[in-house]
């Protein structure tokens, strides 16, 4: 698993994610997967990733939070909260994220051939 926080130069709530990502990743079992802060300098940085404003969190180059269009405009982007509108999204909403985001990878694997039950989802014994 790639895990990826696209941003541009002295974001404010690069920090932020960044920390929320980690605590999230931890509750969900990946704590051992690597982030990787990828900054996004110009617009050809932009295009050439799945950016949608800073910050965005890519899983295996695909933006976590998918309902934000990409875009490439140095700029800020906002995550809707229990309350209001944030510079980045509370923890709850990664931790299920990522648990969708698992679950649909594992939905969509093909069942191994060797110690799988034929029908049985993602190659389970």
């Amino acid at each position: 698993m790639k895990v990826q926080v696209l941003v541009i130069a002295d974001c404010p709530s690069a920090a932020p994610t960044m920390t929320r990502l980690r605590t999230a990743l931890d509750a969900v079992g990946l704590g051992s997967v690597p982030v990787e802060e990828q900054l996004i300098e110009s617009r050809d940085d932009a295009t050439r990733f799945a950016f949608a404003g800073s910050p965005t969190i890519l899983i295996d180059g695909e933006d976590l939070f998918p309902g934000a269009s990409r875009t490439t405009d140095l700029a800020c982007r906002v995550y809707p909260t229990a309350s209001s509108l944030a510079g980045w999204p509370e923890v709850e909403a990664i931790s299920a994220a990522l648990t969708a985001s698992l679950d649909g990878a594992r939905d969509s694997a093909p069942n191994s051939a060797e110690g799988s039950v034929p029908g049985a989802p993602g190659g389970a014994v």
